[in-house]
């Protein structure tokens, strides 16, 4: 008799609600990231040719969904741009 190897338990409902990326679609955050730095702001804070040379959503998104590295660094100014807005409050 063979066993399969379960599948991971999924992430209860509580835990992600804890989760501020979660829900929130690479695209929403590139949108929120350049309408609140602007696309040269992004530029000099990520230096990316996406975000430096003819940037758009569509072409930072192509980028960012093939290289993980980059994408952590989006999902890490997006964190710290709801920080900052929710200090200033």
């Amino acid at each position: 008799m063979s066993t399969l190897p379960s599948d991971p338990p999924a992430a209860t409902p509580s835990a992600q609600a804890r989760n501020p990326l979660h829900g929130v679609t690479l695209e929403a955050m590139v949108t929120a990231l350049s309408a609140h730095y602007g696309w040269a702001g992004l530029g000099e804070r990520i230096p990316v040719r996406c975000f430096t040379h003819d940037p758009s959503v569509a072409s930072s998104l192509k980028f960012l969904r093939k290289t993980p590295w980059a994408r952590e660094k989006v999902e890490g100014l997006y964190l710290f741009m709801l920080r900052e807005i929710r200090r200033r409050g």
